[in-house]
């Protein structure tokens, strides 16, 4: 469910801001806008939390480019990424200072290691040098051997003070990080709060079921406090809180960067268990997910708990995928196909498989609309609702008749169909609702038709999958062709040899490419075919309460 939200407006004491804040930071249930906040001081806090990025990223990009393996550990007078930086700005000047040295012993290296006080020296007495030796019209300030030795010593600095940048550590400024994020949440909340004379005052939003802390906080430290719910126009952050066994999916939607708008639904619940699917016919391949599993079970403590028990799922799923379809690095195992797989899905024709994704793709986005449906009533637009989930259902009939899975579209088809359309015409808008919403009856024939589409383009699951099943088996065959009973001894071994590499970049490119298409399709047929029928825009932000990180 979408959690209920409170608007706060807090007043206390102007004097008191920073122990109010800290008091409000400690209590941990109240969402400010910290992004909207300005000023001096939010401007200096994330100028340090930068310059501690930078200096990461600078100690690191060092660390590859030096070919020492062990730097030691590096001392700073101050801050770690002051001193960093600092170093930083000190190479780039030398590395400019080399480059124009660089390009003037380039100049006057045709010329030879002359002096140059002694060749202006002579040119002064009227001595005729040129007819002696060839010299440039403008002589240089010093000696060709002094000027590479001084680029010399130029390189060696900037060696040098790249290796005590090497050698800074950047596990003391990583674990930074946590304050500094709370140095500028704490100076963006001072930032939002306004003053009146000797009052100061901050808004924010308050979880409903913890309004009740924030008015004891409010008692116990004289504050003052407004609690109300959004009024029209006002958009609330949104704190999703779904059933137990589905929470981990607010790992994927944050990884996602996507949240429900606050007055939409919660689909934690379908979307995992849809999403699991996905990805199993996606990845098609029963030891692909068995890889999956190992990789997760190896990363358990790296993992955060919900992305643990979230990729746990999506492999099972995918092992299971495998079982039933009997697909391991693209073949087939012989003794599972009398055991536990499901014969129909081998249907040479791809009949079966297209029929499977079609169910789902119906089953998927009928679930949208009769949730509507129940979420409506007793509102007569959810008449509506129930109508487009007729139509979605005629439009099945009619994609499995266009593939040549079904022989035709039964007399039920049509009756449902004709209904389906009167409760979506008549009831889509309310009489009281024709002037302001009446344009968008004009559109339902193109919703009705883009239905079929939606259905058809569930058909993904099937194509994608098959294609990596495919991108397997030519990668096994590719490798087994190498070996043969025909070649030596040593032959065979190189081949071999080359076989495994084969097996090995084939797989784990095809592996590569099977994660990625589920990040493409597997989250498209959630977010953009279920949610538009459910009505879900993904158009809301996340609740983040204003609390310490460190």
């Amino acid at each position: 469910m979408i959690v209920p939200m409170k608007h706060l407006d807090l007043f206390c004491v102007a004097a008191e801001k920073d122990a109010t804040l800290n008091m409000l930071r400690e209590l941990g249930v109240v969402h400010l806008d910290l992004a909207a906040a300005q000023g001096a001081q939010v401007a200096e806090e994330k100028g340090m939390m930068a310059d501690a990025e930078k200096a990461v990223r600078l100690i690191q990009k060092y660390r590859k480019e030096l070919p020492i393996g062990d730097f030691g550990s590096a001392s700073f007078s101050g801050s770690i990424p002051g001193g960093v930086l600092a170093l930083a700005d000190e190479i780039d000047s030398l590395k400019a200072n080399a480059d124009l040295l660089e390009r003037e012993i380039k100049k006057y290296a045709p010329y030879g290691d002359f002096d140059p006080a002694l060749a202006k020296k002579l040119i002064d007495l009227g001595i005729d040098v040129a007819s002696v030796a060839e010299l440039p019209e403008e002589l240089p300030d010093r000696r060709l051997s002094v000027m590479e030795r001084d680029l010399a010593a130029m390189r060696a600095e900037i060696a040098a003070k790249a290796a005590q940048i090497a050698s800074a550590d950047d596990k003391a400024v990583l674990a930074l990080y946590p304050q500094l994020a709370d140095r500028v949440a704490f100076a963006a909340a001072k930032g939002l709060m306004s003053e009146r004379g000797a009052v100061a005052c901050v808004s924010g939003w308050v979880p409903a079921p913890k309004a009740g802390n924030v008015r004891k906080a409010a008692a116990e430290n004289c504050w003052g406090v407004l609690l109300r719910d959004p009024v029209d126009g006002e958009l609330p952050p949104t704190l999703v809180e779904p059933p137990k066994l589905f929470r981990p999916m607010q790992a994927l939607f944050a990884g996602l960067g996507i949240a429900p708008a606050y007055a939409e639904a919660d689909v934690s619940v379908p979307f995992m268990c849809y999403f699991s699917l996905f990805f199993a016919m996606l990845v098609g391949d029963g030891a692909y997910g068995a890889i999956f599993l190992v990789g997760t079970l190896a990363m358990r403590k790296a993992l955060a708990k919900s992305w643990f028990l979230l990729l746990m799922v999506f492999s099972l799923a995918t092992v299971l995928w495998g079982v039933l379809s009997n697909t391991w690095f693209g073949a087939q195992l012989p003794f599972l196909s009398d055991l536990l797989t499901v014969r129909w899905l081998a249907d040479p024709s791809y009949h079966n498989m297209m029929l499977l994704c079609f169910t789902i793709g119906v089953s998927h986005l009928m679930l949208a609309r009769i949730w509507n449906g129940i979420c409506r009533f007793p509102d007569s637009t959810s008449i509506a609702e129930f109508g487009w989930a007729g139509v979605l259902l005629f439009m099945y009939l009619v994609t499995n008749s266009i593939i040549g899975i079904f022989s035709g579209i039964p007399a039920w088809g049509y009756c449902l169909f004709g209904v389906s359309l009167v409760a979506v015409f008549g009831f889509s808008v309310k009489p009281s609702e024709l002037k302001t919403r009446g344009a968008e009856l004009g559109m339902l024939p193109l919703n009705i038709m883009s239905a079929l589409g939606d259905i058809i383009s569930y058909v993904r699951l099937f194509a994608v999958g098959l294609a990596s099943v495919k991108v397997a088996e030519n990668f096994n065959n590719m490798a087994t062709s190498l070996v043969s009973s025909e070649n030596s001894l040593w032959l065979n071994i190189v081949m071999s040899i080359a076989m495994v590499a084969i097996l090995v970049v084939g797989h784990g490119l095809n592996l590569a490419m099977a994660g990625l298409s589920v990040l493409v399709h597997a989250v498209r047929l959630n977010t953009l075919e279920f949610s538009n029928h459910k009505g879900v825009s993904w158009a809301g932000y996340a609740f983040r309460a204003f609390r310490k990180n460190s």
